[in-house]
């Protein structure tokens, strides 16, 4: 039996962008140790990278939204199934356009303002 009865977000995506930020950053330490702009300017360029790294594979599903999953969602090489239709409170997903659409949520929440409104009177 594990000593966890939650899945801690282990995820293919998370893997791979820690050691590619990783290496950048001891990039970046021995830049600083040896007083070398370039290597500093190289290991922050590849942390950046490590950022863009993840967040694609976390849209192609390797990764997974935050919060508890069902246990068959727990291994580290399973996919997301929900990943095409975005996370909801996912930043990731929001700025690759996922998720529920601004329109819709906006238009949806004016509907149920008017409904709410007594006969001739105006809501707000």
């Amino acid at each position: 039996m594990s000593a966890h009865q939650y899945d801690e977000g282990h995820t293919v995506a998370g893997w791979t962008g820690f050691g590619i930020a990783t290496v950048g950053s001891t990039v970046a330490g021995v830049g600083v140790c040896t007083v070398s702009a370039l290597l500093i300017g190289g290991g922050l360029g590849i942390v950046a990278v490590s950022v863009l790294v993840t967040w694609a594979l976390h849209l192609a599903s390797w990764g997974k939204p935050p919060g508890r999953r069902d246990r068959a969602q727990w291994g580290m090489r399973v996919r997301d199934p929900s990943a095409r239709a975005g996370h909801a409170g996912c930043v990731g997903c929001r700025l690759a356009g996922r998720g529920p659409a601004r329109g819709r949520v906006v238009e949806e929440f004016a509907v149920g303002l008017r409904e709410s409104a007594p006969a001739g009177e105006t809501a707000g």
